[in-house]
């Protein structure tokens, strides 16, 4: 999934950025509102860590303008601002959550899990199907109980088609909202991944987990009922 961090203290910018990367998320970052809404505007983000008190455009008027976008992102409020007033009025302005400085980076990133499952309409943590099961908590794989070894991006890039499952899913998309910003959009970064999430399921199963669907993208089948 795809962050946008917006936060002017640089050290904790870039500490926010270093651990959510390492938890396989793709994390771009702005240092004032202006930049933040700038970001938004070219891409597509799933969700906005966002603090208020930032230089050029106030946080709560970057947070209007992201309510006023198409598809808007999920919005999590990360602020000095621990009055009851201020919570309130983030809220109801329209973040999704609200966090107050100091805090400990696992609540936030617990938060995070939160409200992108709630974006996806994935109310549990684990996503099955048939024997392949993935628990977005842990980042784990596993095969009837056989664990699988996945780099974070190749999780990342399973994650989002099991999120998915039943439609096809572009190359664009995958890069979109499993990349940052440093993607190449021309290069074939995507066809390789997928080609070694495939081997790697090949290796415990003889099914097509991942089809390719001509002009359309990668697809993982929703399995019919019994």
């Amino acid at each position: 999934m795809r962050l946008l961090i917006v936060e002017d203290e640089e050290d904790m910018r870039e500490a926010l950025c270093y651990g959510l990367r390492r938890r396989g998320y793709a994390v771009d970052a702005a240092g004032d509102g202006t930049d933040a809404v700038e970001q938004c505007g070219i891409n597509e983000y799933d969700l906005v860590v966002l603090d208020l008190n930032l230089p050029g455009l106030d946080g709560m008027e970057v947070l209007k303008h992201i309510r006023s976008m198409e598809n808007p992102a999920k919005v999590l409020i990360l602020s000095a601002r621990s009055e009851l007033a201020d919570k309130i009025s983030g809220l109801d302005s329209g973040a999704s959550d609200y966090l107050t400085k100091p805090f400990h980076f696992e609540e936030l990133e617990a938060r995070i899990r939160m409200l992108l499952r709630r974006s996806f309409i994935q109310t549990e943590a684990a996503l099955t199907r048939g024997g392949l099961c993935l628990d977005s908590n842990l980042k784990t794989a596993a095969f009837q109980g056989k664990q699988l070894e996945f780099s974070m991006r190749e999780f990342a890039i399973l994650e989002y088609l099991m999120i998915h499952m039943g439609r096809p899913v572009s190359a664009e998309e995958l890069l979109e909202h499993v990349w940052d910003r440093e993607a190449d959009p021309f290069s074939n970064q995507v066809k390789v991944y997928i080609s070694v999430i495939r081997r790697k399921l090949l290796a415990v199963t003889d099914e097509e987990i991942i089809r390719s669907i001509r002009g359309a993208g990668y697809l993982i089948d929703k399995e019919e009922p019994l």
